[in-house]
């Protein structure tokens, strides 16, 4: 697919899936939002590269949709954690198996949606990782955590002694909910307080826990999660 010129206030992404159908179904899906564009479509990583390679002076995407087995095997999540060094990767696929959502995050993806996502959902995930976010669905944040709770060792939240401080239990309320794949409005609505007060409890998280950017601190959310069932 030729690369098209992009707005500069456009959220341009790239899909690769090698399901001719698939590319075309996400583009026609797409074409009526003002706001998203596809800017490149391949069937597979490789491809991609050099669409992008043969037009460095055209639109660079800000989100990767790609499809986890685009290649037909797990190679795609060595693709996934070379591409999120340097561009937000969003999975696509019609695998909702514990196993593929937890290695698709663990390899470095931005967030996971299935192919039966509802349409406004699936924009909403764009929007999410446009913007720096980490996105899933409640059903597979659920998943996520379950996965990461009976099949795996959990990752190790930080504890007071690694220098991180202890959160307070509103803190931890808030945290909890952000396991659960809720937005910062939805854990407002849901814990009767501003969207204000919870942008404030989210910046005290990141510092006791010495957390970084938004993926980081949704890991740390899943993390304890995951303790919590295993008590």
């Amino acid at each position: 697919m030729v690369i098209t010129s992009q707005e500069s206030d456009v959220i341009g992404i790239a899909i690769v899936d090698d399901h001719p159908i698939a590319l075309r179904g996400i583009d026609y899906l797409l074409a009526d939002v003002d706001d998203i564009k596809v800017v490149a479509a391949a069937d597979s990583v490789e491809e991609l590269r050099r669409q992008l390679a043969d037009a460095p002076d055209g639109p660079t995407p800000d989100v990767i949709l790609l499809d986890l087995y685009h290649d037909g095997d797990t190679a795609c999540l060595e693709a996934i954690a070379e591409l999120a060094t340097s561009t937000r990767v969003l999975v696509i696929s019609a695998s909702g198996r514990p196993e593929d959502v937890t290695g698709a995050i663990r390899a470095g993806a931005c967030g996971y949606i299935t192919k039966n996502t509802p349409l406004e959902m699936f924009r909403t995930a764009i929007y999410t990782a446009a913007g720096g976010g980490f996105w899933l669905s409640s059903k597979l944040a659920d998943i996520l955590c379950t996965e990461l709770s009976n099949h795996r060792p959990p990752p190790q939240a930080p504890k007071p002694s690694d220098g991180a401080q202890p959160l307070a239990p509103r803190e931890e309320e808030t945290l909890s909910l952000i396991a659960r794949g809720f937005t910062h409005t939805q854990v407002a609505t849901r814990m009767g307080i501003s969207r204000a007060t919870v942008d404030t409890y989210v910046e005290r998280i990141r510092t006791k826990l010495q957390l970084g950017n938004k993926a980081e601190l949704t890991r740390a959310a899943l993390a304890r999660a995951a303790e919590h069932d295993q008590r």
